[in-house]
């Protein structure tokens, strides 16, 4: 079940408010817990073992941030934070990596020798995972700082892993950001209306633009790559890079309005990405709790950039490896996010300051770097990324022999 869909917005939704307002204040958050389970269980009703990792992860996280809130000894609460993490991400990489291992030996052990090919099942990502993945490592890693309190409440923790605004599509909240709301938070006219108006104007830029937009993307995959022209292919690039804004700024918008309806105040997940002057500024601005998160809970911690740069340079690219890795195991998202290091590494090292002195040539560089690094977002065939660019600049294709892969990734 998605924000946009009808069943969401004419059945659950009514319903659900409407027995949420009617619920007495100290049991709102079972009430939202229980219509957030629901939620979840919808939309995983064909597989069902999904919902099962959803209350397990709930359930363990729990137990542990109790643990680590308890226990004084430092060895102790660094193994039960090892044990958390390791836990908590253990769902997350054990169904991302599968078919990449499997490409990995088809291609590189297997299709070189004796031309067999390996097949294996197809995984299909549990709706969220992502996202209650990373705000239960938050939360454990907040506790073991002693930055917030661990939560006594099965009930109260529940709700803030599962709570549906935010369950499938982000923003990524922290505890500490909503841990007063959970425990007493506002109910009012004011907040349902300007959630409402949130909602709307998230659900017009979902249906009205991305879905439309996204329609010559559609097209321009339909006639196939190898036959378009470079005018189109730059059309359909460009159609792609606003349908991925629209779609995932309107569901951010949507989270926020049904967030303030219940009474949270979820974090803005966009600022004008579009208009930044570099890839550095463009990824302040572009998914800002994602950001946010690697800053706070890997970049930092690694060193940050108090070390010597060469330390510094391993730091952003283990959180662009790993920020490629949390959108997919697959071969386009790991170039994407090693594509993304290089242009901000190179930003850091010489043109960060000239960017920001001349904003034409800002906005020159990224009308080119935006489309084209999310060309390899959308591309999961090496292949296909290949004969894109030849679309996109005819001249390499006369100039340059371009070779890519005719294996299956």
């Amino acid at each position: 079940m998605v924000f946009s869909s009808l069943t969401f917005i004419f059945y659950f939704l009514p319903i659900f408010l409407f027995v949420y307002f009617l619920t007495p204040r100290r049991w709102k958050n079972a009430c939202l817990l229980a219509g957030s389970l629901l939620f979840y269980s919808f939309g995983v009703k064909d597989h069902p073992l999904y919902a099962a990792l959803l209350l397990f992860s709930v359930f363990v996280n729990y137990r542990l941030g109790i643990r680590l809130g308890r226990r004084r000894k430092s060895g102790c609460r660094k193994g039960w934070l090892a044990a958390g993490i390791f836990t908590t991400s253990h769902g997350l990489c054990c169904l991302n990596m599968p078919d990449l291992f499997r490409k990995i030996l088809t291609y590189y052990l297997l299709k070189q020798v004796c031309s067999f090919r390996l097949s294996s099942p197809a995984f299909i990502l549990p709706i969220g995972i992502s996202f209650y993945t990373f705000q239960a490592i938050s939360y454990l890693t907040d506790v073991y700082r002693k930055d917030i309190c661990f939560e006594p409440s099965l009930i109260n923790f529940g709700m803030y892993i599962c709570m549906f605004p935010q369950l499938i599509a982000g923003p990524i909240v922290t505890y500490a950001s909503v841990r007063k709301q959970i425990s007493a938070r506002r109910h009012s006219l004011l907040h349902l209306e300007n959630g409402l108006r949130e909602f709307t104007i998230g659900l017009g830029l979902k249906v009205l633009l991305a879905n439309q937009i996204g329609g010559l993307w559609n097209d321009v995959k339909a006639i196939g790559y190898e036959s378009i022209s470079t005018p189109l292919a730059w059309l359909g690039l460009t159609a792609f890079s606003m349908q991925i804004y629209f779609d995932f700024y309107g569901y951010s918008l949507m989270a926020k309005g049904l967030g303030e309806i219940l009474g949270f105040k979820l974090p803005n997940n966009f600022e004008h990405p579009y208009m930044a002057l570099s890839m550095t500024e463009f990824w302040r601005k572009w998914h800002i709790t994602l950001g946010n998160w690697f800053r706070d809970y890997l970049y930092i911690p690694l060193g940050g950039n108090r070390k010597k740069p060469a330390r510094t340079f391993f730091n952003l690219f283990s959180v662009w490896l790993l920020t490629g890795f949390w959108h997919g195991a697959s071969w386009n998202f790991l170039l994407w996010g090693l594509l993304l290091f290089v242009l901000i590494s190179v930003e850091k090292l010489a043109l960060l300051r000239f960017l920001h002195r001349f904003p034409l040539a800002g906005h020159a560089y990224m009308a080119l770097a935006i489309p084209l690094t999310w060309m390899v977002f959308a591309l999961p065939e090496l292949s296909d990324i290949s004969v894109y660019v030849q679309r996109l600049f005819p001249f390499l294709a006369r100039n340059t022999q371009l070779t890519y892969f005719n294996g299956d990734f």
